[in-house]
């Protein structure tokens, strides 16, 4: 009996999906291939960049005293880790248009693992700030697993993957805050090497981002339907014009430079607060490492729940009320992240400073799953583009705001820097009322539509 051929080969899914392929729901205790193992395997990649990224702030207190390091060496070492991936996320987009995200992200996270193996060796404040630069670079992961879920997952459920994966992933920045300095207690006490224990400890976040990457590298598969280098034969006499036309059409995309800027002062914020804040807690409250590093962590653990939290919501009003129910809630949590930042800034106790920086914590991460609540209807002919354009708004944030509020070389309490980044917040959110999509309206006018799970084609 002859077997019929067939062309392309038939494909099953575990989960619910579209025309596309695309999944419309999220089965977080599934590992299944290729969207749930995608959705695990970004967030596991991305929390090894994040701890890496941040493994260095809840260690200068003690790291600055070996190295003499000054407040200026501080601050230029933090923004040398952001503009390191600014560069990095901008040029992620286009790769992952053009090789994938898996290749993508994989690559960026092995080249950097060596850095972070470096800062075991550092000797002088230059050494420290040009591998905090190389270290950042990792961070452009975060626009590979961006793009990864709008690949893999549909318009109904988009918000709530890209929250779940960057919310997750950004634990990574609470965790080391806290793992970091019992580590180096750990090493401490049993003696287990002639180095000091705090340059033994980065053996950990080198190791574990080295091995992420080799997993996503294995394990990942970058659509639901196969490989980029599958669909390379039928791409590679238009893919050089198709690159060059998508960064120029999503360049020219206003909306692109409204959600850069609004990302970069909550996420932005987020990474600036992660680098100063235990340090801040250590001088201002005279605590000691282990405490400063305990209260530093609930900033970032708090994204298990808020950055997730923020793209549910983005996905919620976006099913009740179209586009301008994702920008609606966007514009009022900013604002709100933006006034609670100032009351951090203007807490003069211990407890109304940890109470005002939780508070802040959960609003700044739900901002930024709202922002890329908003990001993958942006346009589908230039989804990369636009999601390194955004993610790198929010490290130009983080330099912005570190060099003018936080460097040294201003005249700034730290307690004042935080009140005047609460301000700029709060002015962020006013050019989202200049945002304006064809199919939905803007924020103030258009039809109601009641559910916008198609990418806007722009």
């Amino acid at each position: 009996m002859e077997t019929p051929n067939k062309t392309e080969p038939e494909l099953s899914f575990s989960i619910p999906v579209d025309s596309d392929h695309k999944a419309t729901k999220l089965k977080l205790l599934s590992v299944s291939s290729p969207h749930m193992r995608a959705f695990h395997l970004a967030w596991l990649s991305l929390f090894a960049c994040f701890f890496s990224t941040f493994s260095i702030p809840p260690l200068l207190p003690i790291i600055r005293e070996e190295l003499n390091l000054t407040q200026a060496d501080i601050g230029h070492a933090g923004i040398a880790s952001f503009v390191g991936s600014i560069f990095s996320r901008l040029a992620m987009g286009p790769v992952c248009d053009s090789f994938g995200p898996r290749i993508a992200s994989a690559t960026v996270s092995l080249v950097t693992a060596p850095a972070v193996l470096a800062v075991c060796f550092v000797s002088s404040p230059l050494s420290l700030i040009v591998l905090r630069f190389l270290i950042g670079f990792s961070l452009a992961n975060f626009v590979s697993s961006q793009f990864w879920m709008s690949s893999m997952f549909s318009g109904y459920t988009v918000g709530v993957a890209n929250g779940l994966v960057a919310g997750w992933a950004n634990v990574g920045s609470g965790l080391t805050q806290l793992i970091m300095p019992l580590i180096v207690s750990l090493i401490a006490y049993l003696n287990v090497s002639s180095f000091p224990a705090w340059r033994v400890a980065f053996i950990l976040p080198a190791t574990l981002q080295a091995v992420t990457a080799i997993m996503v590298l294995t394990l990942g598969q970058d659509l639901p339907d196969g490989n980029y280098k599958q669909y390379s034969s039928r791409r590679t006499n238009k893919n050089k014009e198709t690159v060059i036309k998508g960064l120029i059409h999503g360049l020219l995309n206003y909306r692109g430079w409204i959600l850069a800027l609004i990302y970069g002062l909550c996420f932005g914020v987020e990474m600036t607060i992660d680098n100063i804040i235990a340090e801040y807690f250590y001088d201002r409250f005279s605590l000691d490492l282990e405490t400063a590093g305990a209260i530093a962590a609930s900033f970032g653990l708090a994204n298990i729940v808020s950055r997730p939290a923020g793209g549910l919501l983005s996905d919620l009003m976006g099913k009740m009320f179209g586009m301008r129910g994702r920008l609606w809630s966007l514009w009022l949590v900013q604002m709100v992240a933006g006034l609670l930042c100032v009351a951090l800034g203007r807490a003069n106790s211990l407890w109304g400073s940890i109470l005002a920086m939780v508070g802040f914590s959960l609003f700044v991460q739900a901002a930024s799953g709202l922002t890329f609540g908003v990001v993958p209807f942006v346009s589908n002919r230039s989804l990369g583009v636009i999601s390194g354009m955004t993610g790198s708004g929010g490290t130009v944030g983080a330099v912005v705001t570190q060099l003018l509020l936080f460097s040294g070389s201003n005249k700034f309490p730290t307690q004042t820097g935080i009140f005047l980044m609460g301000l700029l917040m709060i002015l962020s959110t006013l050019p989202l009322t200049l945002i304006y999509f064809p199919q939905w309206g803007g924020m103030f006018c258009g039809p109601s539509i009641s559910s916008d799970h198609y990418y806007l084609i722009a």
